[in-house]
């Protein structure tokens, strides 16, 4: 058996790739594009509020604005023909981008509402995912797809009754092992990130105003270490399956929850 010696550390560099972000605006999606950039890679940030963006940018050496509605085909095509435009492999993209229903019961629910936030959170990471795919296998170079779902693509979001989000979560993490099998013969990795309660814009309430003090009662009492995440740390685990420290990692979702879905 080779030694260490012998066999190469992978690298977690992403030095000469281009990398898409969608969602990018806040929260998640803002974070991991400063990761990745960093990393090396050149980051096409993506999301609708292209002010945020832009100051994004503005702060961080290799990542550049683009202004993208996640639930128009057309503007997703543009993304990815901007990305395979530039300078490099386009080799990860991040599906971060999110929406979730109110909490409100299923009887109550606007069917209007559910297909949104199905659109936005499955539809529109297929449907880029798809893009993306294409343009890698034409130019053979392989690629990572990290798609972002939720520790509620695995259990129940009750009392906070939000059904299309469950549903939308729970089924990219059976897209990502369809995708997986798909795509292994072209060296493209796809797997899933499944976050806890981390403060983020979907879940401002829980952390501010009326209901903070419940939501955070809630969070500590289901979470084995008695905490909400906290910025910085879904960073190993994107890294992890955006370079090449994880070449042999395809069709799972990697649970960053505190314990949440282990009790």
């Amino acid at each position: 058996m080779p030694s260490l010696h012998d066999t190469p550390i992978p690298s977690s560099r992403l030095d000469g790739k281009v990398a898409i972000v969608t969602g990018a605006s806040s929260g998640f999606g803002e974070r991991f594009s400063r990761v990745l950039a960093d990393a090396g890679a050149t980051v096409v940030a993506c999301a609708r509020r292209l002010d945020r963006l832009e100051q994004l940018a503005s702060e961080v050496d290799g990542i550049v604005a683009t202004q993208c509605d996640v639930s128009c085909d057309d503007q997703l095509s543009d993304v990815v023909e901007f990305a395979s435009s530039l300078p490099g492999d386009l080799a990860v993209l991040v599906n971060n981008a999110g929406s979730s229903d109110a909490v409100t019961r299923a009887e109550d629910e606007d069917p209007a509402v559910f297909r949104r936030v199905v659109d936005v959170n499955l539809n529109a990471c297929f449907v880029l995912a798809a893009m993306t795919a294409t343009r890698m296998i034409e130019r053979g170079t392989g690629g990572s797809i990290v798609n972002i779902g939720s520790v509620h693509g695995f259990v129940s979001a009750s009392p906070n009754h939000q059904a299309a989000y469950v549903a939308s979560k729970g089924a990219i993490h059976t897209l990502t092992k369809e995708l997986a099998a798909q795509w292994a013969r072209h060296s493209i990795r796809v797997n899933t990130i499944a976050p806890g309660y981390f403060e983020t814009e979907l879940t401002h309430l829980m952390f501010h105003g009326e209901a903070a003090a419940g939501g955070r009662r809630y969070i500590e009492s289901g979470t084995y270490l008695r905490r909400a995440g906290i910025e910085g740390e879904l960073d190993g685990a994107l890294l992890l399956l955006a370079t090449d420290l994880g070449s042999y990692i395809t069709g799972q979702t990697i649970t960053v929850d505190g314990g949440w879905t282990s009790k």
